[in-house]
């Protein structure tokens, strides 16, 4: 039988390894040196790959660093190092940019596939939590991923130390991002089948409603007209447009509450009376997202899509961009 759990003591210790780490991570930026920005000018002028190891909890931090340059527009990869020694060291170039990852900076694994990369050619970078280590030694240029202890209360478990090297990693693969110029475009490029992919390669062009699915009338046309465009349109709204579609208002269903509320027959007034002029337009080129921060914003549910020359060319609402899966 599993003994009660004592919850005030299991929520002090969380918050001691909470801290822990985050003091961990706060003092690497006390550690940071001109090797940092000489690992970045590697990883800039790298013809090849940037290929990542390390071999048990550092393996995985390395696995996560190699997939997050992937994914910001540096090529990179994972090698185990223990497969490194048994073929896969055929897939490192002298082209190539070596990042090896160890806490104590001697696994054996990594220390005996290192000369053979340093004879390759390939640049080597450390990233270690003890300086003096023979890994840190032998590399072209090494990052002090030290922490003072481990979050364990036994100070053995790697806790801290993988907080540590996986936020250096990260800030190492953000500040290569910055210095390529990497934007939103390039990060949707590279992530085009999740919902990140969507929100940043969506246009309002892509979404909006276009022909006969458009809602608009005339200003000289009646409310009485304007329902009907409402009801067979389904938007829940109607464009009011000159006779060169240039925009004038628009009409939406709490425009009709309100003529109810005020006029009570609204058979014969005319739209032009009753639309709300000067509505919130959007151009087609703009992003998808963009298109939902201004209906947010504006507390909104729909949006007409005009040209240069304010002449309507679409429309959307709320319902086009959650079907779109942007939202």
């Amino acid at each position: 039988m599993i003994a009660k759990i004592n919850g005030d003591r299991a929520l002090a210790l969380a918050r001691d390894v909470l801290d822990i780490e985050a003091d961990a991570v706060r003092a690497l930026r006390d550690q940071l040196d001109d090797g940092f920005v000489e690992a970045i000018d590697f990883i800039l002028g790298c013809r090849g790959r940037v290929v990542v190891s390390g071999i048990g909890k550092s393996g995985h931090i390395a696995r996560k660093l190699a997939a997050t340059l992937a994914s910001t527009g540096t090529p990179a990869f994972f090698v185990h190092p223990a497969e490194a020694s048994h073929g896969d060291l055929g897939m490192i170039t002298s082209d190539d940019v070596f990042i090896a990852m160890s806490n104590s900076g001697e696994s054996e694994e990594l220390l005996a596939i290192l000369p053979l990369i340093k004879r390759l050619g390939a640049k080597l970078i450390a990233m270690t939590g003890r300086p003096g280590s023979s890994l840190a030694n032998i590399a072209d240029v090494h990052l002090n991923a030290g922490v003072s202890k481990e979050a364990c209360p036994m100070n053995l478990a790697p806790t801290a130390s993988t907080t540590a090297a996986l936020a250096l990693g990260d800030a190492l693969a953000v500040a290569v991002l910055e210095e390529r110029g990497f934007g939103p475009d390039d990060f949707a490029r590279s992530h085009p089948g999740g919902a990140l992919g969507r929100r940043l390669l969506t246009y309002v062009r892509d979404v909006m409603r276009i022909g006969d699915q458009l809602p608009q009338v005339t200003p000289d046309q009646t409310v009485r007209d304007a329902l009907f465009q409402l009801t067979a349109k389904r938007m829940g709204m109607t464009a009011v447009v000159d006779d060169e579609t240039r925009v004038k208002g628009i009409f939406t269903d709490g425009d009709l509450r309100r003529v109810l509320e005020r006029d009570g027959d609204f058979r014969n007034l005319s739209i032009g009376a009753a639309m709300t002029p000067h509505p919130r337009t959007i151009g087609p080129d703009r992003l998808a997202v963009e298109a939902v921060e201004l209906m947010e914003r504006h507390r909104i549910n729909q949006l007409l899509v005009v040209d240069e020359a304010g002449r309507l060319i679409g429309a959307l609402n709320m319902h086009d961009l959650f079907s779109k899966k942007v939202i």
